[in-house]
């Protein structure tokens, strides 16, 4: 009987050089998974591969060396184990994120709960090509956001409040984009909120509590990291409320099925269509 290679990679099964044997992807949202799940891929490896793993770009892991008579079976494991294999076809990839705020003292939001929402609503999404999706918890981007379809970033949208500020300058000195102006003869500050990158340093750093922030999300659409390298674009200001955000994502996602062809990855039907166009959809969704 005919293998369908083109099937098994959808499911996970990537095939090797060496004929008849898949290098495995097991399912692994936001880089976390369980010691039981870590123990059940020790023995999948074990059994069936060749007693190691290899773990991928995208805190994916791979087990390499499972043959093609064993595919049925290590499901079948992996499945008791409450695991399956990682989607590799056309469609939404496995949500790639740092550990944000529930774990880093820089991170201005929870990625694992926002990755493991998106992989709920996304995970089976089909499209004209691979799509990725990557979360982190501030501007420090250990996750690298802007090489995704769409990345997510965790920032803050700062407030200035007269009654505790001493204008000290802190805040001046720390700002990255260099838009806030502490003037201590006369008692003012000011901020060119255009320009803002919504990094809280200014929040962080207020030795005072002059500065206060509302965590949100800042989103990049249209990065790449392979044969042809972009910078994902922003097209709209931070996000502050967890429904807009995956508003926007659901649009961003009906657009690229709308005007997608196959093969062609959200970058380039954004730039064939126009990023005017794809703005205007998303930008009619939000308050900020």
């Amino acid at each position: 009987m005919a293998v369908n290679y083109k099937e098994l990679k959808s499911g996970g099964f990537i095939r090797q050089k060496q004929p008849d044997f898949f290098s495995m992807r097991v399912k692994c949202v936001a880089g976390n998974l369980t010691v039981e799940q870590l123990a059940a891929i020790k023995k999948v490896a074990e059994k069936f591969g060749r007693q190691y793993i290899h773990l991928t770009s995208r805190q994916g892991v791979e087990i390499p060396f499972i043959h093609l008579n064993d595919i049925e079976q290590v499901k079948k494991f992996l499945a008791a184990n409450g695991m399956q294999t990682a989607v590799c076809g056309a469609g939404v990839r496995t949500i790639t994120a740092c550990q944000g705020s529930a774990v880093c003292p820089s991170g201005w939001i929870d990625c694992a709960k926002i990755a493991g929402e998106i992989d709920k609503r996304y995970s089976t999404r089909k499209l004209p090509h691979k799509f990725k999706i990557g979360i982190t918890g501030c501007r420090n981007n250990c996750l690298k956001a802007e090489q995704n379809d769409i990345g997510i970033k965790g920032g803050a949208e700062p407030a200035w409040s007269a009654e505790t500020c001493t204008y000290c300058g802190r805040c001046q000195a720390v700002c990255p984009a260099k838009i806030i102006a502490v003037d201590k003869n006369n008692r003012t500050v000011t901020r060119d909120a255009e320009k803002c990158v919504y990094c809280g340093k200014c929040v962080r750093n207020c030795p005072t509590g002059a500065w206060a922030g509302t965590s949100g999300f800042v989103v990049s659409f249209g990065g790449l990291y392979g044969n042809r390298i972009a910078v994902g674009e922003k097209v709209l200001p931070i996000i502050l409320d967890e429904a807009e955000l995956f508003k926007v994502i659901d649009a961003a996602l009906d657009f690229f099925a709308r005007n997608g062809k196959a093969g062609e990855r959200f970058r380039f039907t954004l730039e064939r269509v126009g990023w005017e166009i794809f703005a205007s959809e998303v930008r009619a969704l939000t308050t900020g």
